[in-house]
């Protein structure tokens, strides 16, 4: 098992609980389609929001349960950042939280 596992599980929960607070989590997954994109990030297909939900953290769920390779590196607190720039106070929090999981992922075993 890779050390930083029970840290990023960890992690993933708080993303998740800060993304419910802010009212961006949805109980209705985007269509297939949607969720289908070959764009980084399905950025032509769905919010920011939407990606951390549907995709990214249900992915790296499966990484840490199965005992998967995980990502040597993570940038997303960037994309965050760029996606939260008309917004800065309202999702500090949520942007701190992606930052720690680049920290932790970036970190080296």
């Amino acid at each position: 098992m890779d050390a930083r596992a029970p840290a990023l599980a960890e992690q993933l929960l708080l993303i998740e609980r800060e993304m419910r607070q802010l009212g961006y989590w949805s109980e209705t997954p985007p269509s297939d389609q949607a969720l289908a994109s070959s764009q980084p990030f399905c950025v032509d297909t769905l919010r920011f929001e939407e990606w951390l939900q549907w995709i990214f953290l249900p992915r790296m769920k499966v990484l840490i349960e199965q005992e998967l390779e995980l990502p040597s590196v993570s940038g997303i607190r960037a994309m965050a950042e760029v996606v939260y720039r008309e917004e800065p106070v309202e999702n500090r929090r949520l942007v701190e939280l992606l930052g720690e999981f680049d920290r932790l992922i970036n970190r080296k075993v």
